[in-house]
């Protein structure tokens, strides 16, 4: 029981209550029979094997009775007002909420009840959290269809001009097609992975591994199309023993690699890795152009581009790095994105050594 707890509050008010009663007793009767003896004895009873009260004791324990009862009616009203106050709070948000009024929020004036204070934020809490919740899913919503809307154009587009004879059916249009199918399929599966996550449920496959090698490894495979994007890699990866789901490692190094050829500038691109034993540390940092510090903050959350425009035309579906984010919290680590030496940014994933 805290030291400010509704059930500390009760006992202390009850314990005042009955103190402040009992005190009330002894010095009403203790002045009655001073001020009586002194006065007028016959106010009393005569002897004291006489054990009716007379008129006089019974009008005193009638008075005493009723003062009690009021001083405890009084305690009981104010003190029920503090505790109710803040439930009825609870419950008029609790219905306003029912009824689709998501800012509804519950307040409390006395911050002493520990537990009544507790549940009005307990429900300012998970009222928030539901708010910004259904806030997320019209924003996903919004954003799962704009994605799909332009593949499923294209798709139906061509299809139909292959059904009406205006399109030839060559090899070139077919491939085209399995391009946007394929971007389907990846989409799918970001979404898939991100659902997962959200709901506790992405399982991860771990073994102990040169976690090093295998990103080097992974690397040496998409280098080719960093060449292409002109970028020069700048590759520093001491070996390092890591407890890790190796594929979906190697799927984060891709899709942060990936990031750097569809949005850094030509020059150099350093991937360096630093592990001392306890937790291992991926950097990857370009030569810019760079990422705004408000954008920075939030560059990890789905469908969040730098530059929509940009983004857009270069390809991406905005949620590459939403899945490094999933997929690292999962490893229980965390995932950076700051400003880096050379004019670009830097993007960094660090996860424990051992599970």
């Amino acid at each position: 029981m805290g030291r400010s707890g509704l059930s500390r509050q009760l006992v202390l008010s009850m314990s005042a209550m009955a103190l402040s009663v009992m005190l009330l007793l002894h010095v009403s009767f203790y002045v009655f029979y001073a001020i009586a003896m002194k006065l007028n004895p016959s106010l009393v009873s005569p002897t004291v094997d006489s054990w009716p009260p007379t008129t006089s004791e019974w009008i005193l324990i009638a008075t005493i009775t009723l003062l009690g009862l009021a001083l405890a009616v009084l305690t009981a009203i104010r003190f029920s007002r503090r505790i109710i106050q803040p439930l009825n709070s609870v419950t008029e948000s609790v219905r306003r909420l029912a009824h689709g009024d998501l800012n509804a929020r519950a307040h409390t004036e006395d911050r002493s009840l520990g537990e009544a204070s507790a549940l009005v934020e307990d429900f300012n809490s998970m009222a928030e959290r539901l708010q910004r919740m259904t806030g997320e899913l019209v924003t996903w919503n919004a954003a799962i269809a704009h994605e799909l809307r332009t593949p499923v154009t294209i798709l139906r587009g061509r299809l139909q001009g292959l059904a009406e004879g205006v399109f030839p059916p060559d090899e070139a249009l077919f491939r085209s097609l399995l391009a946007q199918v394929e971007g389907l399929s990846r989409l799918i599966e970001d979404l898939r992975v991100l659902s997962l996550a959200d709901s506790g449920h992405l399982s991860l496959r771990t073994e102990i591994v040169d976690l090093s090698e295998e990103i080097r490894a992974t690397v040496e495979l998409v280098e080719p199309d960093l060449r292409a994007a002109r970028l020069v890699l700048d590759v520093s990866l001491p070996s390092c023993q890591v407890e890790c789901d190796v594929a979906r490692i190697r799927q984060v190094v891709i899709a942060l690699l990936e990031n750097a050829r569809r949005y850094a500038k030509p020059g150099a691109l350093c991937v360096e890795a630093e592990c001392d034993g306890e937790e291992f540390t991926l950097g990857i940092e370009d030569d810019g152009p760079g990422i705004p510090d408000d954008v920075a903050a939030h560059i990890f959350e789905a469908f969040v581009r730098g530059d929509d425009s940009r983004a857009r035309h270069r390809g991406g579906s905005g949620l590459g790095l939403a899945i490094v984010r999933a997929i690292v919290h999962a490893h229980g680590g965390r995932v950076g994105c700051a400003a880096g030496r050379r004019g670009g940014a830097r993007f960094t994933f660090s996860i424990p050594c051992h599970r």
